[in-house]
């Protein structure tokens, strides 16, 4: 049983897993076989708000709930899994399995070095343990995941290095980044940060705008959240109650 859940709210309680959310499905996508499962079997074409829910609840009920609601959790996310299949793909299978929540992973302590300020090496190393605990209960195999940060840093450079955007990715991204009436604020806010956020080289392969006024102002808008967030009160910076399991305390 999954217990240790420590590093984890730390890192996830100030909202990270949202900032970073967007890189993080960006990077799985550039997995052709991820970005085929996603095309064939998701909802985002017809239920953008419901699919980040699903995404996000199991999460944050990892991270916040109780050891039972995060067995729970991660039961779901199992048995959704077991339902995407097809040619050249499978969500169960152990490798797309160790990428999908690598970039969890890397996303979140990017954001979180990014907008909330230095994370301890200790205390990071102890978000990768912890994460590596959740994956097990997610079907990744023990050893899978790198056993400290430079090797798993050396990982994902790797995929970052050798995976290729192709076009179910692109239409996905475009998609799920276009602005609709009443979000177009908040989806181009989000593109913004999504572009900032990921590798340069995943970046340009969706083809996603950037140059220095960007840059600047991705930077300038990064300074502003380290400066204020620790003068705001932690109910205040604590994740939305839509996506946080219930009788949660964060």
């Amino acid at each position: 049983m999954f217990t240790n859940q420590s590093a984890i709210r730390r890192v996830h309680r100030e909202g990270v897993v949202l900032l970073g959310g967007g890189r993080a499905l960006l990077m799985q996508l550039a997995h052709p076989a991820v970005a085929a499962g996603v095309a064939a079997h998701s909802g985002y074409r017809t239920d953008r708000r419901g699919r980040l829910l699903r995404t996000l609840r199991p999460m944050y009920a990892i991270a916040f709930g109780t050891p039972e609601q995060a067995a729970d959790a991660a039961r779901g996310v199992n048995a959704a899994h077991r339902r995407v299949v097809g040619p050249g793909y499978r969500a169960g299978d152990p490798a797309l399995l160790l990428w999908v929540h690598a970039t969890l992973i890397d996303s979140a302590l990017v954001a979180y070095r990014r907008f909330v300020g230095p994370l301890p090496p200790a205390e990071a190393e102890r978000y990768l343990v912890d994460m590596t605990c959740v994956g097990r209960l997610l079907g990744i195999p023990a050893g899978a995941l790198p056993a400290d940060l430079a090797a798993f840093g050396g990982y994902v450079d790797e995929m970052v290095a050798t995976l290729a955007v192709g076009d179910d990715a692109r239409a996905i991204a475009a998609e799920l980044l276009r602005p609709t009436p009443g979000l177009a604020p908040a989806i181009l806010a989000a593109r913004a940060l999504t572009a900032g956020l990921l590798p340069p080289r995943l970046r340009a392969a969706y083809g996603l705008a950037w140059g220095p006024t960007r840059a600047a102002l991705l930077d300038a808008s990064a300074r502003v959240s380290r400066a204020v967030l620790p003068h705001i009160p932690p109910p205040l910076r604590a994740p939305p109650r839509l996506v946080l399991p219930p009788s949660t305390r964060v």
